[in-house]
């Protein structure tokens, strides 16, 4: 069991413009009904205070701090939190950490703003593509993502929360030289390949006397109280759901990189790739990296393997994969990002959100992972290469929901394993891969003991 760190009471001032709520934001944020978003606000808010718990349960987290409380006491000369029972790790002397305190105050109006726009635009109804993506759009302004006028260097980081030393190390040197080169950092926001780029570039930054950088973490209500931000994340978003923080991940960032990771940034490659090959994307430049140390290898030989077999040589053909080299790394994507304002300029296309891309309804429309909805995945070689792509996605993402996330956690415990079926030949390959994430301890944090919480149909 994770060490619980002794508990405190504190009134909390606000950070920045969120230091006014109506009476009714405030009935909303206390609601604790099954439509009110007081559960929601109350989790959200711990996996903030618990940045430093190296933890990947939602529900041991809540468990280890279950007479923690949260409330909003609004006066007339703005409001506070009152925090009843919060981990003491957040806090210096009795203050709040600065950082926690900010990011705080991003649960508060993520929260309250996401549901006013989905109440508003009624999230059922929003089948359109250019709806969603105008959303998604809505939500990034409204937490101040957007830089106007500043040219391409948002480098996409994603990679596992549960990796060894050594490749966190070199998440960190790529990191520091890309911090080096001026690039700013967004990740999933959470530990391990999430935080080590950020820690590096911030170095970078330091020698380079880069005051301003970016440290931008996107999450969702699903995966946050599991993967809590670190604590170099300076902007924190938090998306509805997975489908539209991955388009925020793909719209606002201007490269990607990928680290080694498990079945959750299979899902963030699968969801680029498929993106990447449609049609109306053949022109687009988005640099996409696959990289590690030498002891990584066989794993991105794995993943390559695996796209090859599954989704040809079209879908090889869209990233780079560079071994043991941090310097190269950030050198080639330093010249892809050349390449995207290049392409802006040309295609008159807004250089803090790429609108151009085109992104099929089957990568945003949100995938709930049931039982009936895994074992209905179509999962058949015959399907275009973009199809199948997307079925992949939604067949890892239903796996980090069962490992993670607490409704994923619940059902499995409730209804046992998912079970995916499919194309004897195409299952064992997907099984193949799972088995590696197993063995390579990639399921969960290191120490962990992992029981799988899928079950591959192969005949």
């Amino acid at each position: 069991m994770t060490a619980r760190c002794q508990t405190v009471n504190a009134l909390v001032n606000p950070t920045g413009s969120m230091n006014v709520l109506s009476s009714r934001e405030v009935s909303q944020l206390h609601d604790t009904s099954q439509t009110g978003l007081y559960t929601l606000f109350r989790q959200c808010a711990l996996a903030v205070l618990s940045c430093d718990t190296e933890l990947d349960d939602a529900r041991e987290l809540m468990a280890l701090y279950s007479n923690f409380d949260i409330r909003i006491i609004q006066e007339h000369r703005g409001l506070q939190l009152e925090l009843v029972n919060a981990p003491s790790c957040a806090f210096v002397n009795g203050e709040l950490i600065r950082g926690v305190r900010q990011n705080l105050f991003s649960v508060v109006r993520d929260i309250l703003h996401l549901h006013s726009e989905l109440e508003a635009h009624g999230l059922s109804n929003l089948d359109d593509p250019h709806d969603i993506t105008n959303l998604v759009f809505e939500i990034l302004r409204h937490a101040n993502a957007f830089r106007p006028g500043h040219p391409p260097n948002l480098v996409v980081c994603w990679g596992g929360h549960s990796i060894g030393r050594e490749e966190y190390k070199y998440t960190k040197d790529v990191g520091y030289q890309l911090g080096l080169r001026g690039m700013d950092i967004c990740t999933g926001c959470g530990p391990g390949a999430m935080k080590g780029p950020m820690k590096g570039a911030y170095i970078g930054h330091a020698k380079q006397r880069i005051h301003k950088g970016r440290f931008v973490g996107l999450t969702e209500p699903g995966i946050i109280a599991a993967e809590s931000p670190n604590p170099i994340v300076n902007e924190l978003i938090i998306m509805p759901d997975i489908e539209k923080r991955l388009e925020a991940f793909v719209r606002m960032g201007h490269g990607i990189i990928a680290f080694a990771g498990g079945p959750g940034t299979c899902e963030e490659i699968l969801y680029l790739i498929g993106i990447l090959l449609h049609p109306d994307n053949e022109c687009q430049n988005y640099p996409f990296i696959l990289t590690g140390p030498e002891s990584s290898r066989a794993y991105f030989e794995q993943i390559d393997a695996f796209i090859g077999d599954t989704l040809g040589e079209e879908a090889q053909k869209l990233y780079t994969i560079i071994i043991d080299d941090p310097e190269e790394v950030a050198n080639q994507m330093q010249k892809g990002l050349k390449e995207v304002t290049r392409y802006r300029r040309e295609h008159n296309d807004a250089f803090y959100y790429n609108w151009k891309l085109n992104i099929d309804r089957s990568f945003q429309h949100p995938f709930e992972p049931t039982h009936e909805n895994m074992a209905q995945l179509n999962l058949h070689s015959h399907l275009p290469a973009a199809e199948l792509a997307a079925n992949l996605r939604r067949a890892m993402s239903g796996i980090v929901a069962g490992n993670i996330k607490e409704d994923g956690l619940a059902n499995i415990q409730k209804h046992g394993k998912f079970k995916l079926h499919g194309e004897p030949k195409l299952m064992k390959r997907v099984d193949a891969l799972l088995q590696a994430f197993v063995e390579q301890q990639r399921m969960k944090l290191p120490g962990s003991h992992y029981e799988p919480c899928y079950e591959i149909i192969t005949e």
